[in-house]
């Protein structure tokens, strides 16, 4: 992937936690050196680097993932969410159906909205595990997702608080969203809320729109500013 990234004298940064296959990659640069030209290797881990650093302007993502960390890849990139153009991964295709899934769906959860918030995703291909050495024992998918997403459209005050919001609206899917909310603010203040944005009592977060979300959120904002912060939810 990298060797084909760098066609053309692109600048690529390829991050690689192994430091063996980093040494690789790095030895294959130095017998080529006019194809791999303003290429380099960084050898570290993708959670911890300075991607605004590394990145020296507007980038794209490119990457075949750890499929057990693929979320918090995600919300890192996220935080460069001004500076990406676009980004194209090899993720679980279970994952990647979460992520592109729409409300009223069974798949729909947290990780969609996170995503359709900062991104216009999409499965471009299903792949099998046959392609893979040694081959896994999931169906993988490239998945391409296009910046900017559904925040473009959306007038919030505080992205982030609005994130904590929603996880805790799916803090257990099988519960209603008054039952989810009541633990950051009152019942009468969320019965006021749902009425305000058209919303049925016993509304599931499933079904919301990324819209309907920002909108239930501004309805709570005063009391949610009342309330103490939460310990972070689980991000997937």
């Amino acid at each position: 992937m990298t060797h084909l990234l760098a066609a053309d004298g692109r600048r690529v940064v390829a991050v690689e936690t192994d430091t063996q296959l980093a040494e690789g990659l790095r030895q294959l640069m130095r017998t080529s050196p006019d194809r791999w030209c303003g290429s380099e290797v960084v050898a570290g881990d993708i959670l911890a680097l300075d991607l605004r650093k590394l990145s020296n302007g507007r980038f794209r993502v490119y990457g075949n993932l750890p499929y057990q960390i693929t979320s918090p890849i995600l919300h890192r990139l996220f935080e460069c969410a001004d500076l990406i153009a676009s980004i194209h991964l090899v993720i679980q295709f279970e994952v990647a159906t979460r992520i592109v899934a729409r409300p009223g769906f069974h798949d729909y959860g947290y990780l969609s909205v996170a995503c359709q918030f900062y991104t216009r995703p999409e499965i471009v291909m299903r792949i099998p595990p046959s392609v893979f050495r040694p081959p896994p024992k999931v169906t993988s998918a490239l998945l391409r997702m296009t910046l900017p997403g559904g925040r473009e459209s959306l007038v919030l005050s505080d992205e982030k608080r609005f994130l904590k919001f929603a996880q805790t609206c799916f803090g257990q899917k099988r519960k209603t969203l008054r039952n989810n909310l009541r633990a950051i603010t009152s019942d009468e203040h969320i019965h006021q809320a749902l009425e305000a944005g058209g919303l049925r009592p016993d509304a599931r977060a499933e079904q919301l729109t990324l819209a309907q979300f920002a909108a239930l959120f501004t309805q709570l904002r005063e009391a949610l500013a009342e309330a103490p912060e939460s310990p972070p939810a689980d991000p997937r």
